[in-house]
């Protein structure tokens, strides 16, 4: 374990809680628990990280995967992920490293994903797979020796972090994928067990930062009206830009929830209404 950043005493509360300042759950945690994301402990009242270099997946990936589109297009970057997340979605795609406690992993370092990035003539290293931010730590020590290798740094991300962590990883990241998963905050609340609101703020400061591109993984019957997409893309070329490119992604039953496929009619809809308003907008999972 490594001791985490971004934690304080808990005030009000049985000694030893600590207050978790990294999401915007801003957990109170008791001695010996974890916090909604499962992968910072309290011990002995001190806050620690217990995934710091534990690793589910390493591999080398087309940055279109992320998906980036606009962004070293044709590229290959080493993609790394934990396990872990501070969302609880019920239609997770990669629950099995997100939502699973038990999930294997491997010891790294950052100097090793420096090197294997390298080695591999990645052009950078992105931090993916499950929800990067709760691996803060890694994530924030291995970019900075990335950047000083000169070495590119993605995230993709939930964008459920609080203004002050953002702000420090910020200057070390050149491209951010964010799911906008609905632009309702009803939605967050629950299917998500979060709130929209931090989402949309982490969009416009990372859009005044570094490139960023937006994925909305469409469900039948819970964000899938003409209103939702009218709704989502206007938000985003008000806040992020026209050029913002939106990637359309089609849901899959999936975890815990068994609604149908998403037809494919129902993206090509959602692209026709969101063209409206932004210049860039794709089609995933089809």
């Amino acid at each position: 374990m490594k001791e985490a950043l971004y934690w304080e005493k808990a005030a009000g509360t049985a000694a030893p809680a600590v207050h978790c300042l990294l999401c915007p759950h801003d957990c109170k945690i008791a001695d010996g628990a974890t916090g909604i994301c499962g992968v910072r402990r309290n011990s002995g009242g001190r806050l620690h990280s217990i995934i710091y270099g534990e690793t589910t997946s390493v591999a080398l990936d087309p940055i279109e995967k992320k998906p980036l589109y606009h962004y070293h297009p044709g590229e290959y970057i080493l993609s790394l992920g934990t396990k872990g997340c501070n969302f609880k979605c019920p239609f997770c795609q990669n629950w099995a490293i997100s939502q699973d406690d038990g999930a294997p992993t491997e010891k790294i370092t950052p100097e090793w994903a420096v090197a294997k990035a390298k080695e591999l003539k990645s052009f950078g290293i992105a931090y993916t797979y499950n929800e990067p931010f709760i691996w803060y730590e890694f994530v924030l020590d291995t970019a900075k020796l990335a950047k000083k290798a000169g070495l590119e740094n993605v995230l993709v991300t939930n964008g459920y972090v609080n203004p002050g962590p953002l702000a420090e990883i910020l200057p070390l990241i050149g491209a951010m994928n964010i799911d906008l998963k609905s632009i309702d905050d009803g939605f967050y609340r629950k299917y998500c067990k979060g709130s929209l609101g931090p989402v949309l703020s982490t969009i416009k400061t990372s859009a005044k930062s570094c490139h960023i591109e937006i994925t909305n993984l469409v469900i039948t019957g819970l964000n899938d009206t003409d209103a939702d997409f009218k709704k989502l893309s206007g938000w985003i070329c008000d806040n992020a830009g026209p050029e913002t490119p939106l990637h359309f992604s089609r849901y899959f039953p999936c975890y815990r929830m068994d609604l149908p496929i998403t037809p494919k009619e129902t993206l090509e809809r959602a692209r026709g209404i969101a063209r409206e308003k932004l210049e860039n907008v794709y089609l995933g999972n089809i």
